[in-house]
């Protein structure tokens, strides 16, 4: 039986963290910018990272695919197991989502998402800035539904940790260079 996420998975999931949180963070504080060749600069990044991290989601799900995950504790209940399936399909499909609806609330409002500043990527919809308003706005729902859902993860895995000692943690940590 399989008891830890490949090494793959592991550093996927990492580095998706460090994004995803940089990404929060970028978002946030752009929003409190005057307007002003910086902060388009920084919508920019925000808007790379975006893609990057669209793109490593469909990455980790094609993973996932082929790789089969540590099957989930034998003490866990129905409801338990549950929970952690739909936290990890709702995950997924924030990390989906998030990016695809400012991909298209961009286009809406008629500034082209250009990935790293030299791909430029076609435009979704048509220039319409009244969706782009209310695309806007999904795409703040979605990513306080993504700051619960990760904050709920964290509690989740503290709980395994701490309360459990299931060891449901460590399947997703490193260890030394000698994995076991």
């Amino acid at each position: 039986m399989t008891i830890r996420y490949t090494r793959t998975a592991r550093s996927l999931h990492w580095l998706m963290a460090l994004l995803l949180t940089g990404l929060v963070g970028l978002g946030f504080y752009m929003q409190t910018m005057p307007l002003s060749p910086t902060k388009l600069q920084v919508y920019s990044w925000h808007k790379w990272l975006g893609i990057t991290i669209f793109l490593l989601a469909v990455i980790r799900l094609a993973w996932r695919a082929g790789h089969t995950p540590p099957a989930l504790p034998d003490h866990m209940g129905p409801f338990e197991r549950l929970a952690a399936h739909g936290g990890h399909v709702a995950l997924y499909l924030l990390m989906l989502g998030i990016p695809l609806s400012g991909w298209l609330m961009s286009s809406a409002m008629g500034f082209q998402t250009v990935w790293f500043g030299i791909l430029p990527l076609p435009d979704l919809l048509a220039r319409d800035r009244e969706l782009g308003k209310s695309l806007a706005q999904v795409h703040a729902t979605l990513n306080i539904a993504l700051i619960v859902m990760v904050v709920l993860h964290i509690l989740a895995a503290l709980k395994h940790q701490f309360i459990d000692k299931d060891q449901i943690l460590s399947r997703m940590m490193f260890t030394s260079s000698k994995e076991k």
